[in-house]
């Protein structure tokens, strides 16, 4: 689960806006420093900068983030991920995964946001590290399963927010896989919106009313740091 729970129900003020610009350019700048700076000759770059381009960010945004990353720009890039783990309220398992050139500030940053929650448990063995696809098809007649059999994805799970006339999947798949199986999806005729490495809650946990709400607001102050890139979260 990423920010799904954020972007379905929350309208994007314009400093939510700059916030996920700085995010998407950041992991462009991650994808051309660890591979080619050409979008066609590397994957994960290329998932990066269509990301970047459905939100809107300029070509100019583009440009310099690819550059920053291959060492082309003025400064270099010297980014690295960080995970951290913990516990939101009603013992609900996070992991929050942060890309930063400075843990020293992250560290606290994330630790002080983690109030009514509990900073450090231990909860990566609840999740499972896997590629995660989530596409749609024209088609509403379209079977995910059988997508995912065909395309070799391990599962598909429902998607939030497909259109009713459409099918829509979260596809799941070995991380060697991910992008290959994209591609398979992509000729099968399925709009592939992203393609990234996350992790997927072996037991994710059902909350309603003021519980849901108090666990919604946690993940908001997190996913509001600016070094937070993304949060992995087990709630259905």
């Amino acid at each position: 689960m990423g920010r799904q729970w954020l972007e379905k129900n929350k309208a994007i003020t314009a400093n939510k806006r700059a916030k996920i610009t700085s995010k998407l350019a950041r992991e462009i700048t991650v994808a051309a420093k660890m591979g080619a700076a050409d979008p066609d000759m590397n994957p994960r770059l290329q998932m990066a900068v269509d990301a970047a381009r459905k939100q809107s960010v300029s070509k100019d945004v583009i440009s310099r983030a690819i550059k920053k990353g291959s060492g082309e720009g003025t400064e270099g890039a010297n980014y690295e991920m960080v995970l951290y783990e913990g516990m939101a309220p009603h013992n609900v398992p996070v992991l929050v995964e942060c890309m930063t050139e400075n843990r020293n500030r992250t560290a606290p940053e994330v630790k002080s946001s983690f109030k009514g929650g509990q900073f450090g448990s231990k909860v990566t063995f609840l999740f499972d590290h896997v590629g995660i696809i989530e596409a749609t098809h024209e088609d509403g007649s379209k079977d995910g399963e059988e997508a995912a059999i065909e395309c070799g994805a391990q599962d598909c799970k429902a998607l939030e927010g497909t259109p009713e006339d459409h099918a829509g999947g979260r596809f799941l798949t070995e991380i060697p896989d991910l992008y290959t199986v994209a591609d398979e999806l992509r000729k099968a005729g399925w709009n592939v919106a992203s393609a990234e490495l996350g992790y997927q809650a072996k037991d994710p946990i059902a909350l309603e009313g003021d519980a849901l709400a108090q666990v919604h607001r946690f993940l908001e102050r997190l996913d509001d740091l600016d070094d937070v890139q993304k949060l992995h979260v087990a709630l259905q």
